[in-house]
């Protein structure tokens, strides 16, 4: 015999299911919104910065550097960004070029004056150590790391000393890739990512990264100070961002291997 009040129910429970993964869809879409608000709030042609590094070892023992870094959108709407190593002596000359590539690993490259030759990192590498710091060659690239090559889950929204954020877990379709995970704190308000935890193949937190110092330039808000800590290892990586300017002009010719060969601009 059917019972009547069979339909009414499972519809009722179909109508709920709906909605459900309605709002799952939803959440996610909201995600992706958030990470892409935070990659993309910076609207500049080109970023100029000098910054001093500061390595610190479990000892606590110090070690600093001193970096340029120039950024620029190229025609594609590609980031690509430059490092340079000026000093100590030890270090200086050394530069490195990351170019994004939409829906695919960045490409990279490194000289090094010891070798005389600028040598591809393969995207294999891109857990290694970026030059001895807390750094890895994919963290390095991550500000500009493609929206779309994660999947983005909204997980709650909470305070982060004093700031309403939304926590946001972002998880790499690329299986390869380093992280299993990533967790990012970002304010609701600026877009500005305050806080960021990596975890490893097991779900086990291996790094985590604390930006600090808001400051405004040209009319653009930014962390100066950026701290990556090894938390096994007990060592940590700090970026102070001394000059920074935006829209100063850079050739095109600083965004390929030959400049980082000669360190010269056409």
């Amino acid at each position: 015999m059917t019972n009547k009040n069979l339909f009414p129910k499972v519809r009722a429970g179909l109508l709920i299911a709906g909605l459900l993964a309605g709002a799952g869809k939803l959440r996610a879409q909201d995600a992706y919104d958030i990470v892409n608000a935070s990659r993309n709030r910076i609207a500049a042609d080109t970023t100029s910065k000098r910054m001093r590094m500061i390595i610190a070892a479990k000892d606590g023992s110090t070690t600093e550097r001193i970096i340029d870094q120039y950024s620029k959108d190229g025609q594609a709407g590609n980031s690509r960004s430059v490092i340079i190593f000026q000093r100590p002596q030890s270090v200086a000359g050394t530069r490195f070029l990351a170019v994004e590539n939409p829906g695919s690993p960045d490409d990279r490259w490194i000289f090094l004056p010891a070798l005389g030759k600028v040598r591809r990192i393969a995207a294999s590498e891109g857990s290694a150590s970026f030059m001895g710091t807390d750094f890895s060659y994919d963290d390095i690239s991550s500000e500009s790391r493609n929206v779309d090559l994660d999947t983005h889950a909204l997980l709650r929204e909470e305070n982060l000393n004093g700031l309403s954020c939304y926590v946001v877990e972002s998880r790499p379709k690329d299986s390869s890739y380093q992280y299993s995970k990533m967790v990012q704190w970002i304010d609701r308000e600026t877009k500005i990512i305050y806080k960021l935890e990596l975890y490893d193949k097991r779900n086990t937190m291996v790094k985590r990264v604390e930006m600090q110092d808001l400051r405004e330039t040209q009319g653009r808000l930014m962390p100066m100070v950026t701290k990556m800590t090894t938390l096994a290892a007990g060592t940590s990586t700090t970026l102070y961002v001394d000059i920074l300017k935006y829209d100063d002009p850079i050739p095109e010719s600083v965004f390929t291997t030959a400049y980082l060969e000669t360190g010269r601009p056409r």
